[in-house]
């Protein structure tokens, strides 16, 4: 396993993202963060509190559980039951620009359930999205609008996001 990204490298590029942010939005009063679960939550509340800490601005943060939208689904084994978490939004997106967040941005498929399941929750003017790593191999046309890293692998390797909050640690490595 190679690490590509530390606990530092980490830090500056979640903060030169909401750097990004702030130059790319003008007013800040509707725009929202939405994690992808799992790792797109504690990174979009990093990202939050570096708006914040550039600007004192608060920016509204919440979950998305996609686990329901996704199109493979149906292909688990038989009698395997799909682990559903909370879907957490406690504001509305109606007219907002929503910040999709999520770590790792591949064939784009669980972006694409992620659009699905944000739009049951109301009608946001826009939607942007944000990924710590772009590895490419894209099977549906959706490209992120920030990107922490673009990281060129392989098929067959595999790109691990570990997280303090979840994993213990920062960092990001590539397997295979």
């Amino acid at each position: 396993m190679a690490v590509v990204m530390d606990a530092d490298r980490m830090g500056r590029t979640l903060t030169r993202i909401a750097h990004e942010i702030l130059e790319r939005n003008r007013g800040l009063g509707d725009l929202a963060l939405v994690g992808i679960r799992t790792r797109g939550v504690p990174l979009a509340r990093r990202i939050a509190r570096a708006i914040h800490d550039i600007n004192g601005h608060d920016v509204p943060t919440g979950a998305l559980d996609i686990t329901l939208y996704r199109d493979d689904l149906m292909r688990h084994a038989v009698g395997a039951q799909p682990v559903i978490r909370r879907t957490e939004i406690p504001f509305s997106i109606d007219d907002k620009k929503i910040l999709l967040v999520d770590d790792v941005l591949y064939t784009g498929r669980t972006i694409r359930a992620a659009l699905d399941a944000l739009i049951e929750f109301g009608r946001p003017r826009a939607i942007q999205l944000i990924v710590l790593v772009d590895r490419g191999h894209r099977e549906l046309p959706i490209k992120a609008d920030y990107v922490g890293k673009n990281l060129p692998t392989a098929a067959a390797q595999s790109v691990q996001v570990h997280l303090m909050e979840i994993d213990g640690r920062d960092e990001v490595e590539i397997q295979g």
